[in-house]
């Protein structure tokens, strides 16, 4: 089996799973905590009645929370803007073997072998070449490739490095 596709990756795309390696890594959870923490320190603020700490600690809570979102958005702009690879599409041709990915001049190979994790939801295919990298496929943008790049997937991969829903 073969399958040939061709897909851009969008900023909605890299946003999405950029604040999904965000909060599951440290800097995610440190600030989930440290915005659970501060609403804590508000609650026993309010029952000694000290109305200006509860404020003071609500409004830094929120800053925290949304400072990993904000501060991501604006590095995506920017990377979206800088970065060539995401201005024009990348051109897949996958076999049993390798992940063939070009994008004018330029060629990648990754065999299967060599692929870190495997990751299908309802909304993208994630091809992990190793921790923190990946190619992200839409799958509004695979259409018709993507069940049988989820077959192939299965066939080809470890189980340990599949998670398919």
């Amino acid at each position: 089996m073969k399958l040939e596709f061709d897909v851009k990756v969008t900023e909605k795309d890299l946003y999405s799973f950029n604040i999904e390696q965000a909060y599951k890594g440290s800097q995610g959870v440190i600030s989930l905590l440290f915005a659970v923490l501060l609403a804590a320190a508000a609650v026993l603020s309010a029952q000694k009645g000290n109305t200006e700490y509860v404020v003071l600690y609500i409004i830094v809570g929120i800053l925290v929370l949304l400072y990993v979102p904000f501060s991501l958005k604006g590095r995506v702009k920017m990377i979206m803007k800088t970065n060539e690879v995401f201005s024009k599409p990348l051109h897949f041709e996958i076999d049993e073997k390798n992940i063939n990915v070009s994008q004018g001049e330029e060629m990648a190979q990754l065999p299967w072998e060599q692929v870190y994790r495997f990751v299908a939801n309802d909304k993208r295919i994630l091809i992990f070449s190793n921790r923190k990298n990946a190619y992200i496929l839409s799958k509004e943008q695979l259409g018709d490739s993507y069940e049988p790049l989820k077959e192939l997937a299965g066939s080809t991969l470890e189980k340990y490095r599949l998670k398919i829903k």
